[in-house]
């Protein structure tokens, strides 16, 4: 039997629970050509089917055999996911979009619990939900967010953000940082290390023997020749030069207004971004509902839906489960 690829369930008062139930009831995960485990909570998973006028029923399995991960199973009708059961929390009396502590502490539990199974070998990767950060940081977490987490679990120092889609990949050097900031975050160490860790991913992950990289510029037309800017002759081209001395296929900087037509010509592998919105805006343009967050650097596979908790749509049933599909889906072409 394949080693499992796990979903975490996320927070539990946001559209995480009801997205899975979403695309196992309605047959979604059929093609999925390795065994799924849910790491979350048979009431909340219940309450989020019934959403759909589903019936489920939470069965307990013997800790042995091929299931061994797991120690229950969802049913419906002819329809089974297996469950691992890390939290049983009050599910009727959670309110949408109000996470208390004790949501908080089963999200980083179902997060931990994920990323031991992947490190161990025992699961194959995993796959998350979107979490709320804030409840996070009161339930004890002190990394900022979900990739904080697992790069502190792994014992990784850096990791790199990229979003993926069937047209376009995107790989961040600066995430989630002010405008304001990012010309003094850049340097070209950082840029440098994010070209790097995405040629060796996609090298090791996506078949691609010598992955093409188009580094971003940071100003308008690449700088116009220091007229708008020194970013790209300081901090940019140094980094691209010495990415070409090891081997790889880096070129740049370009400008970021003309790049992004060529690249979903397929003219590149994967771009370089030197902030969110840089990358972000293109891919979501594309992708929106289909998007994949995937960390690149770590020792395991992660892929995550490309969205937040909706709070908005929780409890709806209206939230497309169509960006998990694709992160499941593309967490076992990378597994493979």
């Amino acid at each position: 039997m394949k080693q499992p690829i796990i979903i975490t369930m996320g927070d539990p008062t946001g559209v995480g629970p009801e997205i899975i139930m979403k695309a196992w009831l309605e047959d979604n995960f059929s093609d999925v050509q390795r065994p799924l485990l849910v790491a979350g909570d048979g009431a909340v998973l219940q309450r989020a089917a019934a959403i759909f006028g589903a019936e489920v029923t939470v069965e307990a399995l013997a800790d042995d055999g091929p299931q061994a991960l797991a120690s229950h199973r969802l049913l419906c009708g002819e329809r089974s996911l297996l469950l691992k059961k890390l939290s049983e929390l009050p599910a009727a009396d959670l309110v949408y979009g109000a996470p208390d502590l004790a949501c908080g502490q089963a999200m980083i539990r179902y997060i931990e619990w994920a990323c031991d199974h992947c490190l161990s070998g025992e699961a194959a990767g995993m796959v998350t939900a979107p979490v709320n950060k804030q409840a996070l940081r009161a339930a004890g977490c002190e990394a900022p967010g979900h990739t904080e987490l697992l790069a502190a679990r792994c014992g990784v120092e850096k990791v790199v953000m990229m979003l993926a889609g069937s047209r376009l990949r995107v790989c961040l050097v600066t995430t989630h940082l002010p405008y304001s900031a990012v010309p003094m975050a850049l340097t070209p160490e950082e840029i440098l290390s994010t070209v790097q860790i995405s040629a060796v991913a996609l090298r090791r992950f996506f078949s691609l023997d010598s992955p093409r990289l188009a580094v971003l510029a940071l100003n308008p037309h690449a700088g116009e020749g220091g007229q708008f800017g020194d970013e790209e002759q300081r901090l940019i081209a140094p980094a691209i030069e010495s990415a070409r001395q090891q081997g790889i296929d880096a070129s740049g900087p370009h400008s970021a207004d003309a790049l992004f037509h060529f690249a979903v010509q397929g003219a590149y592998d994967a771009v370089i971004c030197m902030y969110h919105d840089q990358g972000l805006i293109p891919l979501k343009l594309l992708h929106f509902d289909d998007g994949v967050n995937v960390t690149l650097g770590l020792p395991i596979i992660r892929t995550s839906v490309d969205h937040g908790t909706a709070y908005d749509l929780a409890g709806s049933g209206r939230a497309s489960s169509a960006s998990l599909l694709a992160a499941v889906t593309l967490a076992c072409q990378m597994a493979s």
